[in-house]
This record gives structure tokens, sequence and C-alpha cells, in this order.
């Protein structure tokens, strides 16, 4: 039998008010009888609440000294929006608390619904997917997120141990703007004031975060997710390669988005519209090419490859291949 799990949150209200309540009290304030109520206190003991009991002529129930618990109280739309969260959070690297935690923490808001809603919502989870993540998630430390969170906060500077993609270790210092999550990674972006640029930094490559004395103010204007967009669309790769392509930004942005490729608009002629379609200038670097002719090809619009010439070859082999599929019977 499904328990009530509304007089169930009731109880634990009563208990967090502080005192010994009585079963006699607790019944009569929950309509139940004596053998009900302690039903009730064992479902609170099955959700790990420290419920005690007190023995003698005065005896009942209270929550261990110093434990206090909001009651938790959700509608459908609630519980599958916290559930969904917190399932998506881990599939795509977004949570910082490691897989049990996540796990855990669904697992006790999942015993604390109603049997009904308990039922739809695991229907749910059952009939979802979730698609793989653009990139290998990787989670940064939880102290380090936080670290790093207060820093940009409070506007103070920080001294960082950072790992570098070949295995190089260095302490850094850095006036940080703002965090940002993108393809499964979380990235801090700022200043190093030593040297005077501009860096982002991956946070789950950062083993040590602290703050620094001082503060500092940030630029006017800035927007931290296009700053790092940009520069992962400008990071060092094996190949640049730069394009013309004849059509909007629009068009252009709707295959190469800006953490991938750099679009330079050129200022259009008197008298034009400055959203009609002409040529501009592409650049993009990669690590392999063999992903960009089929994007070049869904984009259908004209195109010309200035470097490098492998991918010239590439879009041929790419051409022969659909004329062949084409022409075969």
């Amino acid at each position: 039998m499904a328990r009530p799990t509304g007089r169930v949150l009731t109880l634990l209200e009563l208990l967090q008010s502080g005192g010994i309540r009585t079963v006699a009290e607790l019944a009569d304030r929950l309509g139940v009888d004596g053998r009900t109520v302690r039903r009730y206190v064992d479902h609170l003991v099955d959700l790990d609440i420290p419920v005690e009991a007190v023995r003698g002529r005065y005896g009942g129930y209270r929550l261990a000294p110093g434990y206090r618990l909001p009651p938790l109280m959700l509608n459908d739309d609630e519980a599958l929006a916290v559930l969904l969260g917190l399932v998506a959070g881990r599939r795509t690297g977004l949570l910082t608390a490691t897989q049990t935690a996540g796990e855990t923490a669904a697992a006790k808001i999942r015993r604390a619904l109603p049997e009904r809603l308990a039922r739809r919502l695991d229907a749910v989870m059952e009939s979802l997917a979730f698609t793989a993540a653009p990139g290998e998630s990787a989670t940064p430390e939880t102290g380090v997120l936080l670290a790093v969170a207060d820093a940009v906060r409070h506007r103070r500077p920080i001294s960082i141990r950072y790992t570098t993609r070949d295995g190089r270790r260095s302490e850094r210092t850095l006036h940080p703007y703002g965090i940002v999550t993108h393809a499964g990674r979380w990235y801090v972006t700022g200043t190093d004031p030593e040297i005077g640029q501009d860096r982002t930094f991956r946070l789950d490559r950062i083993a040590d975060a602290r703050a620094l004395p001082g503060s500092f103010e940030p630029p006017a204007g800035l927007d931290p997710a296009q700053r790092v967009l940009s520069g992962l669309a400008k990071a060092a790769y094996r190949h640049e390669v730069t394009l013309r392509i004849h059509g909007t930004v629009e068009q252009i942005r709707a295959r190469l988005p800006a953490s991938v490729a750099s679009v330079e608009e050129l200022a259009p002629a008197e008298g034009t519209d400055p959203h009609a379609e002409r040529w501009l200038h592409v650049e993009l670097r990669a690590e392999r090419l063999d992903w960009l002719p089929p994007v070049l090809a869904s984009l259908d619009r004209p195109f010309v490859i200035e470097r490098p010439d492998e991918l010239r070859d590439l879009v041929l082999a790419l051409a022969d291949r659909l004329t062949a599929s084409a022409r075969r019977a």
C-alpha cells in the first residue's frame, strides 16, 4: 500500500519544530492512530532522517539534535525537473559532484515521492536516451570550482596550479572574469596580470586555486561566454583553414558556430542590404580535416578554399564519391 506522503511530511515538520512529540499528540495532529504514527516514523528512518525514540512516561519521538531538513514538497513538474537535471548533469559533465553523489541524491528524491508520481517518473527515465556529448566531459574538482567562483564574484585575483594539454605544469596568477561550460567542459576566462594577456583555462586541469590579496575591475561590457568561444576558435591546432564563403553570417554559423570558426564580416557597399548574401572570410583550426568537406557540402553555398591544399583534395574526393553514388543504378 502506498504511504500517504503528505502526512509523512507533516510529521517531519512537527518534529522539526523541536522538542519531544508524544505518540498521542502526533496521532491527534495527523488524524491517525498510534500504530500508523510508528509506521510513518519508520518511513522517515528509511529516508536516513535521524528520528530518535524517547522512552518513559513522557516519551515519544524527536529529531537528533542539530539535524535540520526542509520538507521535500514537489509537484509533478518540479520533481521531473529536478530528476532530469540530475540525470542530464551527470551525462553532460555539468555536475561537479561524483557520479555516486548524483545517483544517491536522485535516489533520495525518488524515495520521498508518492508512489504514483515515482512510477510515472520511472517510466520517463526508462524511456529517456541522451545523445553523446560533443566531446568527452571533464569534471572539475568541487573545491577548485567553488574557489574560482568566489574569486569571480568578489573580483579577487587567484593563484592556480595548471597542467597543459601536453602535460606541462605551471603556477599562474589570474584575474578571473567568469566561468563558462561548453561541450561538457568547464572553463574560466580572465587576464594574466603578469603578462597582460587574456587567458582561458580548463577547470579540470587546475589542481589547486587560492585567492590572493587585492582586487581587480573587469572590463566593461565583458561577455565571458563569447570570450571563451572566440578563444577556442583561435586555439592552436594542426591545421589552419582559410575559406571564402558566399552567403550570410547566419547561414555559415548554422554549420560553423563561433566555437569552431571566426567569420570576418566585411562592410557592405553603400546602399546594399547588410544582411544580403556576400563573400565572407572564414578561418578555423582543426586537428583533423575529414569532418570539414561534409560540413561545406551541407552549407550548399559557393566557397573557395584558400588553404590548405589537403582540404581541397578531401573535398574533391568527397565529390567523386557522391557523383559515383548518384550514377549507380
